[in-house]
């Protein structure tokens, strides 16, 4: 399996764990995945996966969506996320109200990473 593969399913694994009604950052994806520093990856892998995964729970560091307000992506997003019951204005979520901080037994016994 390449190294490309590797990090998609952690990806993948680590965004099933992700509750409905939260969210995370690019950067904090690539911690909970054991790739910390590697924010930009988080985005390069998240785009070549398919659409059946809970990428719309990943935002920038500061809350916003990362698509360009007024696209087709950044609409999906937004709206998905409304769906879950994330408030999004202006394109930004409060991190703060809305970020998944894992608790301990997952960190221990569900992240691989």
């Amino acid at each position: 399996m390449t190294e490309i593969n590797t990090v998609k399913l952690r990806i993948e694994k680590t965004l099933s764990l992700v509750p409905t009604g939260n969210v995370v950052s690019y950067g904090q994806l690539a911690d909970l995945c054991g790739l910390p520093g590697r924010a930009r990856l988080m985005g390069k892998c998240l785009r070549s996966l398919d659409g059946q995964h809970n990428w719309h729970r990943v935002l920038r560091a500061d809350g916003k969506i990362a698509f360009p307000q007024g696209s087709e992506l950044a609409h999906e997003q937004s709206t998905r996320l409304l769906d879950e019951g994330v408030l999004v204005k202006n394109g930004r979520v409060r991190i703060k109200d809305y970020g998944w901080q894992p608790d301990l037994y997952t960190v221990l016994s569900k992240l691989e990473y």
